[in-house]
């Protein structure tokens, strides 16, 4: 039915593993659904600094550039950490979403019926389960702002600066606007606009947008506000939309309230089509080659991708249903097994290949 090119950045630690699984999945659905999914697999990260000696090589930009989504596994590890700042692995990452232009961030924290066990809060605090959408504007703040070293006032210093532009507020908003009109039409800006500026002027451009989208309810919360209502009450969110760090610090809580954050894919999108895929966790290097890795993260980000940049929604939920018929069976990796009997990596992909 359709044919589509797939760049694929198998990275380091348990990234080939994970990565391995999930496109297993996509080549179960091509059969499935009669599409063709070609894949290219391309370095980024600690891989390509052996094989290349840098972190994110052209030929890797310029073929994500022509496919239609990437699917990312994890970069980094302890390998690296003496590399300089500007070629850690982790660079990557920074420079893929900047050369692709993806700049929302889509984290989805959701708790699975099958694993409410899992959830560390108490069941009290989640009666009806946990689903969170995180809009993290990905290419702007501090991450990508001036920084460097200087002489301060009390001497040496480092600094890293924070800046935004109404443009890079609104475009982000604006999927932030879109998602909660497609949920429980409820959206919180997470800021600390008693503080800082760029946090004002995201107020600013939130409340200048919102009469387009007045079916959504807007709040404004504090960040570290937000950190406590997410362990407190974190029924109360439906969508957050909020800056690059304090998306990263948040998305990272979330998925553990959640109970691991192996089960928690996400999308990096551009404006247009193009969307990169990846599981919220790292390469965990001191299990990689051991089997042990949970790959639901990054079975779900094939999910997403298939969603998000193919517009093919019943594969997509395809994956999603197997996914959860499996947790229901009662089949658990080693990160949700709560010390009981656990699957292997390569087990749990052909479980939900099973059901597929």
């Amino acid at each position: 039915m359709g044919e589509y090119r797939i760049a694929v950045i198998p990275g380091d630690g348990i990234g080939p593993e994970i990565v391995g699984q999930a496109l297993l999945v996509l080549e179960a659905v091509g059969r499935r659904f009669g599409h063709a999914f070609h894949t290219e697999k391309l370095l980024a990260g600690g891989c390509a600094i052996d094989a290349r000696g840098e972190c994110l090589p052209q030929e890797t930009i310029d073929t994500c550039l022509k496919s239609d989504a990437v699917l990312l596994g994890a970069v980094g590890g302890p390998k690296w950490d003496a590399v300089p700042g500007d070629q850690r692995p982790e660079k990557a990452l920074l420079r893929l979403r900047e050369r692709l232009g993806l700049f929302a961030n889509l984290r989805p924290a959701i708790l699975h019926g099958p694993l409410k066990d899992a959830c560390p809060l108490k069941p009290e605090l989640v009666p009806d389960g946990l689903d969170i959408l995180i809009v993290r504007e990905l290419t702007g703040g501090i991450y990508f702002g001036a920084r460097g070293r200087r002489e301060g006032k009390y001497g040496p210093e480092a600094f890293d600066e924070e800046a935004y532009s109404v443009f890079e507020i609104q475009r982000i908003a604006r999927v932030a606007f879109a998602a909660a009109q497609k949920r429980h039409k409820r959206l919180c800006c997470v800021d600390k606009a008693n503080v800082l500026e760029t946090s004002r002027l995201w107020r600013e451009v939130l409340e200048a947008l919102h009469p387009e989208y007045p079916d959504v309810k807007l709040e404004y919360m504090y960040v570290d506000n937000a950190a406590m209502q997410l362990v407190r009450d974190p029924g109360h969110f439906d969508v957050i939309v909020t800056n690059n760090i304090f998306g990263d610090i948040l998305s990272d809580e979330a998925s553990m309230v959640t109970g691991s954050i192996g089960m928690l894919p996400s999308a990096s999108l551009s404006a247009g089509s193009l969307g990169m895929y990846e599981p919220i966790h790292g390469s965990a290097p001191d299990i990689a080659g051991r089997d042990l890795a949970n790959p639901i993260a990054t079975i779900l980000s094939v999910a997403m991708l298939l969603r998000y940049s193919l517009g093919l929604e019943e594969e997509a939920r395809s994956i999603e249903d197997a996914v959860t018929q499996v947790l229901e069976s009662g089949a658990r990796t080693a990160d949700i097994a709560a010390g009981g009997p656990a699957l292997g990596t390569r087990e749990m992909g052909a479980r939900i290949l099973a059901c597929l």
